[in-house]
């Protein structure tokens, strides 16, 4: 561990939680160097929703390779990119009935969302930004400044402007819509008409909020009223993640611009886009850009995947069954100690349970760790477990991970509460 204190940035922050040294991974596991087994419930925070070293994926990887498939390409055409735009077109946009042109942009989430907000001011002439209470959208100056969250928007050492936050749907039991618009149409309300509104419909590190259909909805038909675009950050709850491919997708709603990241790689090769409407498609040659918008690694994984998981709907009812598996043991436990455990959170496999306090939930996932389990915490003070296993997790794995929480919640029972009752 050495080498780690005295090279790397104290910057790091998942290592802090989990001290050991991984060497090796697969499906859902993880392997130290001293061959110790974890099941890993965080999965790349959203970005191996197929697992680690999927063989699938890995096959297709590593013929590309061998095939002196190319690696680096700028923007210029390639076959892998043109084989991952034609099965996006296929797989996904099509049987969703979308019609979205496809922006590559630098591989990050962040990235995605810089562009997204960068276009959207582009085509409104209109700087400001609306965004949610609780949101995370990236560390990126723009991003951040759309991010609520206080510790990241403290480590930027400059003022973070041009964005309106309102309340996100059930915080402080404040009807942020009613709000928004009201103020839309106020002549003396302070609220610059904004270029457009930016939203995780499930924020994932802000607690695993859910935003319902009928708000979504709603806000639809506001930022429809006003000529507002409306822009879904479906970086951490694409790709499956929340029981189907977009997360938008039970509401019925058509975003103007979407940015995917994370999963859409396949591999958890770095990969980021923007899908947009086309009539929003005014930019000029080069003038947004990145080095490695052109990852065609990540193009061959990422078209694999769609192929392969997303052809039919095998994989949508396996995400089903595993959330009512998680969801059963959340709900169980939530009845069981009341004095612990709020409620449940989210929707999918992007699920949780809220703790009451943060110091609750960091014990829980701490005792996850010591017996054999990599999970995280979010939420404003990190008072939520947060289940993130890879989808691809077998139904005796998923069993395995849910016995290590449920014993780590013993743990902690025991500890806080036996003694006092």
């Amino acid at each position: 561990m050495d080498i780690f204190n005295r090279q790397e940035s104290k910057v790091r922050s998942y290592s802090n939680s989990f001290p050991v040294v991984f060497n090796k991974a697969k499906g859902c596991w993880l392997e130290t160097e001293q061959g110790e087994q974890y099941l890993d419930f965080l999965a790349g925070a959203g970005s191996l929703n197929y697992g680690h070293n999927n063989p699938i994926l890995k096959q297709a990887l590593v013929e590309y390779i061998e095939a002196d498939g190319v690696t680096h390409g700028l923007d210029m055409h390639s076959s892998a990119k043109a084989e991952f735009l034609t099965l996006l077109n296929e797989k996904i946009l099509l049987p969703r009935k979308l019609n979205y042109k496809v922006q590559f942009t630098g591989p990050t989430g962040t990235n995605a969302v810089e562009a997204a907000l960068k276009l959207a001011r582009k085509v409104t002439q209109r700087s400001s930004i609306v965004a949610f209470t609780n949101g995370f959208h990236g560390c990126t100056a723009g991003a951040l400044a759309a991010t609520g969250n206080q510790h990241h928007r403290q480590g930027s050492g400059m003022s973070l402007n041009n964005v309106t936050r309102i309340p996100f749907e059930g915080y402080a039991d404040i009807d942020g819509l009613k709000l928004f618009e009201t103020m839309l149409v106020d002549n003396s309300a302070g609220m610059d008409k904004p270029a457009a509104v930016l939203l995780e419909t499930v924020q994932g590190e802000g607690g695993l909020n859910v935003a319902s259909n009928e708000w979504l909805q709603r806000l639809s038909k506001i930022c429809k009223r006003h000529n507002i675009l409306l822009i879904v950050d479906d970086i951490q709850a694409g790709c499956g993640r929340t029981g189907t491919f977009f997360s938008f997708e039970p509401s019925g709603i058509q975003p103007d611009i979407v940015t995917l990241s994370k999963s859409i790689g396949g591999y958890g090769l770095p990969m980021a886009v923007v899908l947009l409407k086309p009539e929003l498609d005014i930019w000029k040659a080069g003038e947004h850009n990145g080095t490695f918008r052109g990852n065609n690694h990540a193009f061959v994984t990422a078209a694999k995947a769609l192929e392969v998981y997303w052809s039919d709907t095998q994989f949508e009812n396996h995400i089903a069954r595993c959330s009512a598996m998680v969801t059963e043991v959340i709900e169980q436990n939530i009845k069981r100690h009341p004095e612990l455990f709020v409620q449940k959170k989210g929707r999918g496999m992007m699920i949780g349970v809220e703790c009451r306090s943060g110091e609750l939930s960091g014990e829980i996932a701490k005792r996850c760790f010591e017996n054999g389990m990599v999970i995280e915490t979010a939420g404003p003070d990190d008072e939520v477990v947060k289940f993130f296993c890879p989808l691809t997790i077998t139904q005796s794995e998923l069993e395995k991970g849910l016995s290590i929480f449920e014993d780590a919640v013993d743990q902690v029972v025991a500890k806080h509460f036996k003694k006092a009752s």
